[in-house]
C-alpha cells in the first residue's frame, strides 16, 4: 500500500474544504444502448488535484461514463459539465478546444506502429500546440518521456518495447499537452504486478508534476489502494458507494465485500 497516498486521502477525507472546486460535476445521468439501461441516473463530482477511483462490475456504466464525459458518446439525460462548460451543449469547435484540456489513456494505448516514441509524441504538439518552435516541441518531448522514465526511447518503435513501456509512452503522448483532467481506462491491465505497481506509481507523479485531476476506472485493486484520493463503486448504472479506500476495505456490505474477496483471490493467484 502507498502509506503516503493513504495518509493524503485520510487528511482530504476529514477536511473537504481542501478539495471544494469542482473541475466535473455530472447530474442524474443516463444512458441505454437498445433499450437496455447502462446508465440509470448517475451523479457524482470530481474535485481539482483529484484521483478518483471507479470501481464496479462489467456493465455497470464505467467506460460509458468517460465516453460520455467527452462526448464520444451522447447521454440520453442529465448534465455533465467539465471546467464550467456544459458538454451536452457546445458547438463542435468548442467541444475540440476542451478535449484539447482533457488526456485520455485508454487500455490499447493505441500508438501508431509506423512511428518512433518521438513521432508519437510530436504529432500531436504540432497539430494542436500550433504556436510552439521545433526546439521547444523537443525539449517537451523530452521532459515526457523523462517523466515516465523512458528518455532512451526516443528513436525506438512502438514494436520495440514491452507493453508496460508501450503503456509509459501512451502516457507520456497524454502529458506532453498539459491536461488538466486525466481519463484512465484500466491503465493497468494486461499488465504484470510489478508493471502495474510502477504504471500506478507514475499514476501519481502525473498527477503532482502536471497537477492533474483524474478519473481512473479499474478493477485492480492494488492500483486503487496506491492512487485513490476517493473511490466510487457503480453498480447498475449508478453510484453505489462513495468513501476512502480504507472505507471500502473495512466495508460489511455484502457487494462491496464479495467484490473486494475476488479482487484479493485474483491479484494472490497473480503472484
Amino acid at each position: 500500500m502507498n502509506i503516503e497516498k493513504e495518509i493524503t486521502t485520510n487528511v482530504q477525507a476529514d477536511t473537504p474544504s481542501l478539495l471544494n472546486k469542482k473541475v466535473i460535476e455530472i447530474k442524474d445521468l443516463k444512458k441505454r444502448f437498445d433499450n437496455v439501461p447502462v446508465l440509470t441516473g448517475l451523479s457524482l463530482h470530481l474535485f481539482e488535484n483529484e484521483n478518483l477511483v471507479i470501481l464496479g462490475k462489467s456493465g455497470s456504466g464505467k467506460s460509458v461514463l468517460i465516453k460520455c464525459i467527452v462526448r464520444l458518446l451522447n447521454p440520453d439525460h442529465g448534465t455533465i459539465d467539465v471546467l464550467g462548460k456544459n458538454v451536452n451543449e457546445l458547438k463542435d469547435s468548442d467541444l475540440a478546444e476542451l478535449r484539447k484540456k482533457i488526456g485520455f489513456l485508454f487500455q490499447s494505448g493505441a500508438l501508431y506502429d509506423s512511428m518512433t516514441i518521438k513521432e508519437n509524441l510530436e504529432f500531436p504538439l504540432k497539430r494542436i500546440k500550433k504556436n510552439l518552435s521545433q526546439k521547444e516541441i523537443d525539449e517537451k518531448i523530452e521532459e515526457a518521456l523523462e517523466n515516465v522514465g523512458l528518455s532512451d526511447t526516443l528513436y525506438k518503435m512502438p514494436s520495440d518495447l514491452s507493453g508496460g513501456m508501450r503503456k509509459r509512452a501512451s502516457l507520456a503522448r497524454t502529458v506532453v499537452l498539459d491536461p488538466e483532467i486525466m481519463l484512465y481506462d484500466e491503465p493497468t491491465t494486461g499488465l504484470d504486478p510489478v508493471t502495474s505497481d510502477e504504471i500506478s506509481d507514475l499514476i501519481n507523479e502525473v498527477q503532482e508534476k502536471y497537477n492533474t485531476s483524474s478519473i481512473i476506472i479499474t478493477h485492480d485493486i492494488a492500483c486503487a489502494r496506491a492512487i485513490a484520493d476517493r473511490v466510487i463503486m457503480l453498480n447498475k448504472g449508478k453510484v453505489y458507494q462513495e468513501g476512502t479506500i480504507g472505507e471500502f476495505e473495512e466495508s460489511s456490505d455484502e457487494l462491496i465485500q464479495s467484490f473486494f474477496r475476488t479482487k484479493k483471490l485474483a491479484s494472490h493467484l497473480t503472484k
